[in-house]
């Protein structure tokens, strides 16, 4: 099974910048993001597939964040510009099967990372 370690969260004021890295055992067909606020549902931030690199990013953060691999550093990045307070939760890396996997589904990602906290604060 894959393991995941992500690093990068912290606290920074609205309009600020952060980055996000995790760390992957081995490599799996897809990686996402995932966040999840106080007394909220998990949602998704953004999906990648690692064979292409191909992502899709969600409505409520697209044209702030972009997500990218490296494939020869088994790492997934998440790149936070112009965050917002309501951006504030605890981030997850996730992964879905080694091979195979509908990289857009979010029933693919079954493992998880132990999440990362960002606050924004205005």
């Amino acid at each position: 099974e894959v393991q995941l370690v992500e690093s990068g969260g912290g606290s920074v004021q609205a309009g600020g910048s952060l980055r996000l890295s995790c760390l992957a055992s081995m490599s799996a067909s897809c990686m996402a993001w995932f966040r999840q606020a106080p007394g909220k549902e998990r949602e998704v931030v953004a999906y990648i597939s690692w064979y292409d690199g191909n992502p899709l990013i969600a409505d409520s953060v697209r044209g702030r964040f972009t997500v990218s691999r490296d494939v020869t550093k088994l790492s997934l990045t998440l790149q936070m510009n112009s965050l917002k307070v309501e951006d504030t939760a605890t981030y997850y890396c996730a992964a879905g099967p080694r091979f195979g996997g509908a990289c857009f589904s979010r029933a693919t990602y079954q493992t998880w990372g132990q999440g990362t906290q960002v606050t924004v604060s205005s």
